[in-house]
């Protein structure tokens, strides 16, 4: 019993000291962002500020168009998250719903592309973005992120957990497809569905590389190019600013992951149920 307590002790403070680390660069960012420059270089790691101020939050508004950063940001991340999951879903029931030659193999082929990194895909949809015309707009950003293979993945997993029979009696009920999923699926997979939403939405609400080789002028900048300019070589001498743009580019994604948790995590954790 002793040894068991013991062993349950040592796990719970490596918990504790994993959390904190986590936690640890998020309480610096919110700290370094109410501190003026000198106090934040001679205090570096104070995470009460002795002084707090709102001049760097002030200072944002000041140098950049921020509320037009801001909105770049959401239409790009809301209108990404809406053509995924739509996209997702109508795959994901085309994939348990019914039969065609090579389901399988097109599924297969399908979800391998998860593995493949941006790196091999980047230089060929810059190329076609290029060609399109839409370097420096908002569309450039979205065209290539219409269809997301984790996605179909999660979505379909859940759809393979509703009973047969649910769907064989709306059949025999003569429903068509776009009632069947509207009436069963659907509800039925909504929290797989949110939770996809919501991790399709915070991804590209972070998305950093694709936009800086897209996106040139500040006014349609996203919130992370906006960081990367008080960002210098040399490591910044407006890291105090950098850091309120980093708390107010976090605070969305933070607040969404909190609410819908339950959700996320029941979803990847059932996503291996049915293979």
């Amino acid at each position: 019993m002793k040894i068991k307590l013991t062993s349950q002790f040592i796990w719970h403070i490596l918990l504790i000291l994993i959390v904190a680390m986590s936690l640890f660069p998020i309480l610096f960012a919110i700290s370094s962002s109410f501190k003026d420059l000198n106090e934040a270089y001679k205090y570096t790691f104070a995470i009460i500020p002795l002084h707090p101020t709102l001049n760097n939050y002030m200072e944002v508004l000041n140098r950049l168009p921020f509320f037009k950063i801001t909105g770049n940001t959401f239409f790009i991340a809301a209108t990404v998250t809406l053509f995924k999951i739509v996209t997702s879903v109508f795959a994901a029931y085309a994939f348990v719903y019914f039969d065609f030659k090579y389901k399988k193999l097109i599924y297969f082929l399908l979800i391998s592309t998860i593995f493949i990194p941006f790196t091999v895909t980047m230089i060929p949809n810059y190329l076609t973005i290029s060609k399109l015309g839409f370097n420096d707009r908002l569309l450039g950003i979205i065209l290539p992120e219409l269809a997301d293979a984790t996605g179909i993945f999660l979505i379909r997993q859940s759809m393979r957990t509703i009973p047969l029979s649910l769907i064989e009696v709306a059949r025999l009920e003569k429903a068509g497809h776009f009632r069947t999923m509207k009436d069963i699926v659907l509800p039925l997979t909504k929290p797989a569905i949110i939770s996809t939403g919501i991790m399709f939405f915070i991804n590209s609400w972070n998305e950093y590389v694709w936009p800086v080789l897209i996106l040139k002028t500040k006014e349609n900048f996203t919130l992370p190019l906006a960081l990367q300019l008080f960002i210098s070589s040399e490591g910044g001498t407006d890291f105090t600013i950098a850091m309120a743009v980093a708390v107010i580019t976090m605070i969305i994604p933070v607040i969404l992951y909190i609410v819908f948790q339950k959700y996320i995590i029941n979803t990847f954790t059932s996503s291996g149920i049915k293979g």
